[in-house]
């Protein structure tokens, strides 16, 4: 269990809602959609309606500090069959990095990767009181994209199983890009908070709203807060 799954969740009962996508930049396909993640009839880019509101609220801030930059949506709304494909994509992925086969895994080297594969994703739990923080509705993973149409360079992928993927990785950074790379993740951190959203500590992507995550960093920012989350898993 992690430190923010012991955060009470008192569901709010609010809906999920369609994103309106013209606001933003979208990839597309979908990159979960494209490997074959199983969706159904369940669209990824839903989130609940008061964390949309907030996003726009980014949005619109982002306008006023980078004229015609968008937030690029890559990921919100996904169900717990969706968590559990892409941790096994992942997982899978990662052996085939190394040029390994399972088969011939030490004991330690899967732990090793596992380990790898849970710093990045949510272990997929079908217990109300753990749920993998997109499985709520209350997370989105996004980048920018600049008034080029071009995707801004953050120093690394979405979803990349490494310490790169830290938020701040390039504060104080040798590589000759550090400054660039780190001002561009703080731009986006900047938009996020004003909006209300708090930023995952080991991904520079991934913020949300009334989840579990959101609630327990807002509590380590000031020990007079007693926030609980008001979202929780929904399928």
């Amino acid at each position: 269990m992690k430190p923010y799954q012991q955060i009470k969740i008192v569901e709010c009962g609010e809906q999920l809602g369609e994103i309106p996508l013209e606001l933003f930049a979208v990839e597309s396909p979908h990159p979960y959609e494209k490997l074959g993640a199983p969706y159904g009839e369940i669209s990824p880019y839903y989130l609940r309606q008061s964390v949309i509101k907030r996003l726009i609220a980014a949005q619109n801030y982002l306008q006023l500090l980078r004229r015609n930059w968008r937030i690029q949506i890559f990921d919100a709304y996904r169900p717990v069959a969706v968590q559990q494909f892409m941790v096994d994509y992942s997982f899978a992925t990662e052996i085939k990095q190394r040029g390994l086969t399972i088969a011939e895994l030490s004991p330690n080297q899967l732990r090793e990767i596992w380990e790898a594969v849970y710093q990045i994703w949510a272990v997929p739990s079908l217990d109300l009181q753990t749920p993998p923080p997109h499985s709520t509705g209350a997370a989105v993973d996004i980048t920018l994209v600049d008034n080029t149409g071009e995707i801004v360079n953050m120093g690394s992928p979405i979803d990349e199983l490494s310490e790169r993927s830290h938020p701040d990785y390039y504060a104080n950074n040798s590589h000759p890009q550090a400054e660039y790379y780190h001002s561009h993740r703080q731009l986006l951190r900047d938009v996020m908070i004003q909006a209300g959203f708090q930023r995952n500590p080991k991904e520079w992507w991934h913020f949300s709203y009334g989840d579990q995550m959101w609630a327990w960093l807002n509590n380590q920012a000031d020990s007079t807060n007693c926030f609980t989350a008001c979202y929780g898993r929904l399928m």
